[in-house]
């Protein structure tokens, strides 16, 4: 195969026309696209870099006020808290105090019953000794009526 280098040439002088008539037509509008395309990652990149500065600034601020939340809700719990003790100690030493006071009165109804009871129990032993006179009085009585009245006196009396 022989080689024909006025082909070769001609081949070469076509591709540089051709060349040289897209870059007179067309070359000018390519860059021009390319240009704007280029541009336009740059400023999406740009924006992306601001949107991603934008929202680790959002993210620390969010943090912040999740932080200052939890604290916040640290305080009312633990102010809620003491708040519920104070109640329940309020509670705990009412019903003490009520307590005492239910106590105090049992004491005293029962002091009270026991000295009605004794005075009860003294006013029979009176009204029995009292009886008893009447009764030695009316009779003549000898020491055996006597041994049984007195006996019958203890009984009714409780000794």
């Amino acid at each position: 195969m022989e080689t024909n280098y006025s082909v070769i040439f001609m081949t070469i002088i076509n591709f540089c026309i051709l060349v040289a008539i897209l870059k007179h037509f067309f070359w000018d509008k390519i860059k021009g696209i390319i240009n704007e395309r280029q541009d336009f990652v740059d400023e999406q990149l740009l924006k992306v870099d601001e949107d991603s500065e934008k929202a680790r600034m959002y993210l620390l601020e969010n943090q912040r006020i999740l932080q200052t939340a939890k604290e916040e809700g640290k305080k009312i719990t633990e102010s809620q808290k003491e708040k519920a003790n104070k109640v329940y100690d309020e509670i705990v030493e009412d019903a003490n105090e009520e307590a005492k006071s239910l106590l105090e009165r049992a004491k005293t109804d029962i002091q009270r019953e026991k000295e009605k009871a004794e005075y009860e129990i003294k006013k029979q032993a009176v009204d029995l000794a009292i009886e008893l006179s009447i009764k030695a009085l009316e009779e003549n009585i000898d020491e055996s009526k006597h041994r049984e009245l007195i006996s019958n006196f203890i009984t009714k009396v409780g000794m």
